[in-house]
């Protein structure tokens, strides 16, 4: 699926106010402004996967429960709500703890589809990276938080992780399809 999300705008938008500043020999501005915006794209990147991640997964649970309210809001305000920094080992390389959640035989599937497919392996490892980044710079005091990374390489993480993120509704549909013909 190919986007045009508020993080893409945000991202370029910041590479051409870098690059007036840098036309202009404003290096100061310039330097605080790419600082700035490398935490705002992380920001953004990591708070439009949690927004995408959440309503994905209610969005499954309302489709398998038939609409039922009472499944969707027990899951909601139980699993959802507050929780989606749970779902996830920020710190590994795998979503293994994820796809945990969804039961030990879907972690099981799960883990063997990702060693098989590079793609999905590199883009599960870019969004947890992204947000592992994102829960430094939240906890470790923003202002003064030492980024090291550049503006357009949280962007090309953002851009691979946004695979994992657009593919999750389809891996957790066909898995669950697969299980209810068995």
């Amino acid at each position: 699926m190919d986007h045009d999300t508020a993080t893409d705008k945000l991202y370029h938008d910041a590479k051409t106010i870098i690059g007036v500043l840098e036309q202009r020999a404003e290096v100061s501005l310039q330097v605080a402004a790419a600082d700035h915006f490398r935490k705002v794209l992380l920001l953004s990147a990591a708070s439009y996967f949690e927004h995408r991640m959440c309503s994905s997964v209610l969005e499954f649970v309302r489709e398998r429960a038939g609409g039922s309210a009472l499944v969707e809001n027990f899951v909601r305000n139980k699993a959802v709500e507050r929780q989606y920094h749970t779902w996830f080992a920020w710190e590994e390389r795998n979503a293994n703890k994820f796809w945990g959640w969804f039961g030990s035989e879907f972690r099981v599937h799960m883990t063997a589809k990702v060693k098989e497919d590079d793609d999905l392996r590199l883009s599960v490892q870019a969004f947890l990276e992204l947000g592992n980044e994102r829960n430094k710079l939240i906890h470790q005091d923003y202002a003064t938080f030492p980024l090291n990374k550049t503006l357009d390489e949280i962007y090309a993480l953002y851009r691979q992780a946004l695979k994992f993120v657009d593919h999750l509704p389809g891996l957790l549909r066909d898995y669950d399809r697969l299980r209810t013909e068995i």
